[in-house]
């Protein structure tokens, strides 16, 4: 999309501006027609940078569109490198809290661990913290985070979860299920001794403060002195309860137990909209999670870098190790801010292999099925086309994949068919069938060429609404050559759409992509393969059935000029009337003779011929 003068009359003056603009390093303001700043940017070379919003024909994303639609003039600040610009955008940023740069905000609040005031307390997962005496731990930004901590806590020390108030109930009633699956140590028996019990809960919020690794180590310890001491009873306990530690935190590690402390990064788009998900493991283990709406789908790049910037402005605690799903530009210039920002070495990076790999991978499906919620769409579609858009170098998850076959039988009946996937489902109101008309003898190549160029002249029409919506992808059931042959008849019409073809092996399945000069292969994207396989099975349908359908319909036009007085004229009033075998065969004589013009006599003939038929 990009922005007319009619959308923005103020483009001539701003173009002029920024013809004059230095190309030093800096930050510019974007501001509306109240002078209030709507977004702020920060680039290596300004002239360069803000020239691109305002350039005749610049392509822009709808977020981008919709910004520049609304820039009435533009501020912009100098500076002597790229990272002290950096550092400039993240505290004006903060300072103006622009409309169009990325907000963390989300409807959840933050979640606190409480260890209630009483006698015998509890451990609880709760929103909000209260002046009740009793003692919180936290805020943490992920609710699910606290819930888990809270119920492995629990269960790994064997605390009550029940109802009942100690010591008020002590030998009321039976003991429940969980004492009789040693999941509690059955407090309202009355044999746990109060110091006992709080010590108990002492080391689960130490646990949960300090992780796995840590409470193992002190427990360890204290198993041992009690076995010095001769207190095998305590020994026994401290051993179940490190064995019950272990176990959860092998539940819980999903990689190793050497896993460093970091925070894994990922971003998910589809329908124009993106989500973001940080997962935050610490000691080991899955400490905490976050994750955001970020709006509308920015430049991927520049999404992520305003995601972690703004993840990280008002945390000093940040680990050494961040992960990303996808690189960013300004990998380096970040690490070196957030090193700054918290005293140590911070680096970004970007795992292609290993456990590490796993993680953002597991980051990336959170936030798939946190933008699905959003979009109506599953994670597993949302999933699908970003590994499609990964696997094939496209710069967004296409929206509308078109995908095209050609069938025939030998040199008669040729067609092609288009089916239409978006947001990677099926949208069958905008399937199309062509019948090929210029050709007599079969070649897929020329047939492909017809239907295309047909399509992309009706897109230019934009009076049928199935074909006036451009593609973000097209594809061809077959190999290079078909690649080769579209590819530089669609640029000749001026669509820069990504075309790629669709190889199946030796029993008709997919096996790869291709381009014209080299195969792309979807095995390591599973997601990805499934969906294409999906829609290449679908155009292949939906074209053999156009085919079948037309050849049923010629056999049954040559079969009526058998009958005596119907001639070729004849037989094309019949199918323009009645158009299809079935509604043929439902026609009366009296029908017959007028759509035929045609005596009862010859209509009673013909309408015998077309029940022999049957």
């Amino acid at each position: 999309m990009y922005v007319t003068e009619q959308q923005n009359p103020n483009l001539a003056y701003l173009r002029d501006k920024t013809s004059k603009l230095t190309g030093k390093p800096g930050c510019y303001l974007m501001k509306d027609s109240t002078g209030k700043i709507i977004y702020v940017g920060k680039a290596k070379n300004l002239h360069n940078r803000v020239s691109s919003y305002f350039r005749k024909g610049q392509d822009h994303l709808p977020k981008v569109w919709k910004m520049v639609t609304l820039v009435k003039d533009y501020d912009f600040i100098v500076t002597d490198s790229e990272f002290e610009a950096l550092v400039l955008e993240c505290s004006l940023i903060k300072q103006y809290t622009p409309k169009y740069n990325i907000k963390l905000m989300d409807d959840k609040g933050y979640s606190y661990i409480r260890v209630s005031d009483e006698p015998f307390p509890r451990l609880t997962a709760v929103l909000q913290k209260e002046d009740d005496g009793a003692q919180y731990i936290g805020p943490y930004i992920s609710s699910y985070s606290v819930r888990q901590a809270v119920s492995e806590a629990n269960k790994v020390f064997m605390l009550p979860t029940c109802s009942k108030v100690f010591p008020r109930d002590f030998g009321k009633g039976r003991t429940c299920l969980n004492f009789h699956i040693r999941q509690c140590m059955g407090v309202c028996q009355g044999k746990i001794s109060q110091e006992e019990y709080c010590e108990t809960v002492r080391q689960a919020v130490e646990y949960i403060k300090n992780g796995s690794q840590a409470s193992v180590e002190r427990l360890t310890e204290q198993m041992y002195k009690a076995s010095e001491e001769l207190d095998f009873e305590l020994a026994a306990k401290l051993r179940d309860r490190i064995t019950a530690i272990k176990k959860a935190a092998e539940d819980q590690k999903i990689v190793s137990e050497d896993l460093k402390d970091m925070d894994i990064f990922a971003v998910s788009c589809n329908s124009g909209q993106a989500f973001g998900s940080v997962l935050m493991y610490r000691e080991g283990r899955l400490f905490d999670k976050h994750s955001a709406p970020l709006g509308m789908t920015d430049e991927g790049s520049s999404m992520r870098e305003g995601y972690i910037l703004e993840f990280y402005r008002d945390r000093d605690e940040i680990p050494r190790d961040i992960l990303l799903d996808e690189p960013v530009e300004n990998a380096e210039l970040i690490g070196q801010y957030l090193s700054e920002k918290c005293g140590h070495k911070v680096r970004l990076s970007v795992p292609q292999r290993g456990g590490l790999l796993k993680l953002t991978s597991l980051a990336k499906s959170n936030a798939s099925e946190h933008l699905s919620l959003k979009v109506g769409r599953t994670g597993r579609e949302i999933g699908a086309l970003e590994e499609l858009t990964k696997a094939l170098g496209l710069e967004k998850p296409p929206q509308f994949i078109e995908c095209y076959d050609i069938s025939n039988f030998g040199s008669e009946d040729m067609t092609c068919g288009m089916v239409v996937f978006e947001n990677g489902r099926p949208c069958k109101r905008f399937y199309r069938r062509f019948a090929i008309k210029t050709l007599t003898e079969q070649n897929d190549y020329a047939a492909m060429s017809e239907a295309i160029v047909r399509r992309f002249e009706r897109y230019f029409e934009q009076e049928d609404e199935g074909f006036s919506t451009l593609p973000d992808l097209i594809l061809l059931d077959g190999g290079k050559g078909h690649v080769a042959t579209i590819t530089p008849l669609v640029r000749s019409m001026g669509i820069t759409v990504p075309i790629y073809g669709l190889v199946k092996d030796s029993k008709h399945r997919t096996r790869a992509a291709t381009a014209s000069d080299h195969e792309i292969s979807l095995h390591a994207y599973r997601k990805a393969f499934n969906l294409v396989t999906q829609i290449q099975d679908e155009v292949h349908r939906w074209a053999i059935g156009y085919t079948r359908s037309k050849h049923s319909k010629a056999a049954i036009k040559s079969g009526l000029t058998e009958v005596k007085g119907i001639g070729e004229k004849r037989v094309q009033k019949l199918m323009t009337e009645f158009k299809t075998k079935e509604a043929l065969s439902r026609a009366s004589v009296e029908e017959l003779a007028a759509a035929a013009g045609v005596n009862l006599e010859t209509a009673e003939n013909l309408y015998e011929y077309i029940h022999r038929l049957d």
